[in-house]
């Protein structure tokens, strides 16, 4: 059974492909490139093209005939998003559009969609539950809640199911090393903090100052196989007849920025100096979630919870030789 991978180069994506072969399917991943990776196509077949290009798409639609599609393709900066907020509504709304508009064309397939926690905004609560408020502070997140809409929208009009996954920080590498975290530029706390230790540099931290036990931000990090897992989980909800929902993936514990460090120092058995700056905008002080809905909906249970086995698993891939990926 094939399925439509959009941004299947990419970090989470590339390892949903991988799981979505070790579960039986047939990943065709969907990717223009522009920030995913050849090299980590490694499970089915790569179409390049662009999620705005409806010819394109439906082309490949014709051709593979898909079951289901996972939705990936997405600009995922927050900060990016703040300064440059015209990229994300053209690529994450408008792309999207076109993509959903696209396969409501073609057939009401199916639909997993990689959501974010940032749909919520500032918590008024921790952990954070699916129905606590969408009041998005960044345009990523915006981005991410009105594709959210437009597939309940599409649902009730066309029957379109849907999954939206909110998850929050995704973090570690594939434990068998195949494939890893790898952006141009890194962004993302646990790749700059490992790439600190490895190279002697130093590591920033954006705030010292917020509403948390030592100042810096708190954020709530999932292993990104068990997010694969949990896509795989969806995807056969979805088949299965499921009704369309969102839901959060979360490991309801949240770490600080320096205990993301130390823990790292411990892993990599090396110092990392660190540079303080100031807040970054759009950058809520803590975000953890409650994963309850998705553990009886999916009966999804994170198997690489731990902090350090996902710095573990992170630090084995960027030792990783690049001639070998």
């Amino acid at each position: 059974m094939k399925i439509l991978v959009t941004g299947g180069a990419g970090y989470i994506g590339s390892h949903a492909c991988k799981a979505l072969a070790a579960a039986g399917f047939e990943p065709v991943t969907y990717d223009n490139l522009s920030r995913g990776n050849r090299w980590a196509v490694k499970w089915g077949a790569l179409e390049v093209g662009d999620i705005g290009d409806a010819v394109r798409l439906r082309a490949v639609l014709d051709q593979h005939q898909p079951a289901a599609v996972v939705h990936f393709a997405a600009f995922a900066y927050v900060g990016e998003s703040v300064e440059n907020p015209n990229l994300y509504y053209q690529n994450n709304v408008c792309g999207s559009a076109t993509l959903l508009r696209t396969i409501t064309e073609y057939k009401p397939i199916p639909v997993v969609f990689s959501s974010t926690c940032a749909t919520y905004g500032i918590p008024d609560q921790v952990p954070i539950p699916e129905g606590h408020p969408q009041r998005p502070i960044n345009p990523y997140g915006f981005t991410k809640l009105v594709v959210e809409r437009i597939l309940a929208d599409l649902d009730r009009a066309y029957g379109l199911r849907s999954v939206s996954l909110r998850y929050f920080n995704a973090a570690g590498g594939d434990p068998d090393g195949d494939i890893g975290e790898a952006h141009d530029p890194e962004t993302h706390l646990i790749p700059l903090v490992l790439a600190a230790a490895r190279d002697g540099t130093a590591v920033t931290v954006f705030g010292d100052d917020y509403d948390t036990k030592d100042g810096t931000c708190v954020r709530d990090y999932i292993h990104v196989a068990d997010l694969a897992d949990a896509h795989v989980r969806a995807l056969k909800y979805l088949l299965s007849g499921g009704a369309t929902c969102a839901l959060n993936l979360a490991n309801a514990h949240g770490y600080s920025v320096m205990e993301v460090i130390e823990t790292a120092k411990r892993v990599c058995g090396k110092p990392i100096q660190v540079k303080m700056a100031p807040r970054r905008a759009g950058d809520p002080a803590a975000l953890i979630g409650s994963s309850e809905r998705a553990r009886e909906k999916l009966g999804w249970i994170p198997a690489r919870s731990s902090l350090e086995m996902q710095l573990t698993d992170a630090w084995n891939w960027m030792r990783k030789p690049q001639s070998s990926r």
